[in-house]
C-alpha cells in the first residue's frame, strides 16, 4: 500500500501541496487530478524521493521511500524523457539496469512488449527515428518494464490515435489485475472515468474533492436528461428546473437543477409523440471537475 499521510511542501514561502494524505491499494487505479500549477508534479516528486516533504510521511508497504524502494516504482511522465540517440535497445538496457535489472530479463522484458504494441521492428532504431505516438509507447515500456509494485501514469494517452489508447487500456488493466498500484492523472476526464473507482482533486496544493467516484457524484443534485421525441428547445425551456437545453443531432440536452424534477419532467415528455429516448444521467467527472476548479478560479 503507498500512503500519503499530511503532507505539505513548501518552495520557501510558496506552499505548493497543503496536507495532502491518500492511500492506493494493490491491484487498484487511483485518479490524482487537477488544473496545471495544482500540485501533482510536485506530489509526483515527493512519491518518488526527488523531492522531501516539509511535513508528513510517504511510505510505500510502510517502508520511507528511498534509492532502494524507487526501484519498485515506474513513472510515466507528461514530459518526454528519452535519449534521442540511443537505440530502443539500448535504452531500454539503460533505464532497467538503473532499475537493478539484468540485461538478459530487460532484453526478454523488451521483447514482450514491443510485440504487444505492435512495434517489434523498432528494437534497433534510433528514438529520435520514431513517431510521437511510438516514442510513447516506448517511453510506457520503459516505465513498466521492470515489474514495479507502483505505477505513476501522467498522461499517457499524449499523441496516441484510438487504437493505441485501447492498447494502453487493456495493459493498464492487465497490470491492475497483477496488483500494481497505479496512480492515473489525465486532463482527460472520460479516460479518468474508465478506470479510477477513487480520486482526488487538487487546486492550489489543496485537496478540494475526495473519496469513491460514484460517492462524489451523489452529492450533487443537478442532472442532465437525454431525450429523443418530437419536442423543442422553446417549449422545454418552459419547464420548472430546466436551467439549459442543447440540442446535439437528434438528441437533445435538458440541463436540470436539481433531480425533484425529472419526475414533472417526463410526464411532459410522454405527451409528446415519437418518445424514443428518456434518460437521466449524473454530472460527469469532467463536469464536476470544470464546476469545483472553475468555480474556485473565478473568485
Amino acid at each position: 500500500m503507498l500512503k500519503v499521510e499530511n503532507v505539505t511542501k513548501y518552495y520557501d514561502d510558496f506552499k505548493a501541496v497543503d496536507n495532502l494524505s491518500f492511500e492506493v491499494n494493490e491491484g487498484e487505479i487511483f485518479g490524482l487530478l487537477g488544473a496545471n500549477g495544482a500540485g501533482k508534479t510536485t506530489t509526483f516528486r515527493m512519491i518518488m524521493n526527488l523531492l522531501e516533504p516539509s511535513e508528513g510521511t510517504i511510505t510505500l508497504d510502510d517502508k520511507k521511500i528511498d534509492y532502494n524502494i524507487t526501484d519498485k516504482i515506474g513513472f510515466l511522465t507528461e514530459e518526454r524523457s528519452l535519449l534521442l540517440k540511443l537505440t530502443v535497445k539500448e535504452l531500454m538496457i539503460y533505464y532497467g539496469r538503473l532499475k537493478s535489472m539484468d540485461e538478459k530479463d530487460i532484453i526478454i522484458e523488451l521483447r514482450k512488449w514491443l510485440k504487444r504494441f505492435n512495434i517489434e521492428e523498432y528494437e534497433n532504431k534510433k528514438i529520435k527515428e520514431l513517431s510521437k505516438g511510438n516514442k510513447q509507447k516506448i517511453q510506457f515500456i520503459s516505465s513498466i518494464i521492470h515489474k514495479p509494485k507502483l505505477l505513476i501514469l501522467d498522461e499517457p494517452f499524449s499523441g496516441l490515435d484510438p487504437i493505441n489508447v485501447d492498447i494502453f487500456i487493456d495493459v493498464i488493466n492487465e497490470l491492475k489485475e497483477n496488483g500494481t498500484m497505479i496512480i492515473f492523472s489525465s486532463h482527460q476526464m472520460n479516460h479518468v472515468e474508465l478506470f479510477c473507482e477513487k480520486l482526488i482533486i487538487m487546486d492550489h496544493g489543496k485537496t478540494i474533492l475526495s473519496g469513491y467516484l460514484k460517492d462524489i457524484k451523489k452529492r450533487y443534485d443537478e442532472r442532465k436528461i437525454l431525450i429523443k421525441a418530437d419536442t423543442s428547445k422553446s417549449e422545454l425551456m418552459k419547464l420548472d428546473g430546466v436551467s439549459n437545453v442543447v440540442i446535439k443531432g437528434d438528441e437533445i440536452e435538458v440541463k436540470i437543477e436539481d433531480k425533484k424534477y425529472v419526475n414533472e419532467i417526463f410526464k411532459y415528455v410522454c405527451g409528446c409523440k415519437n418518445v424514443i429516448k428518456f434518460e437521466v444521467v449524473e454530472l460527469s467527472l469532467h463536469e464536476i471537475f470544470t464546476k469545483e476548479v472553475g468555480e474556485k478560479h473565478e473568485k
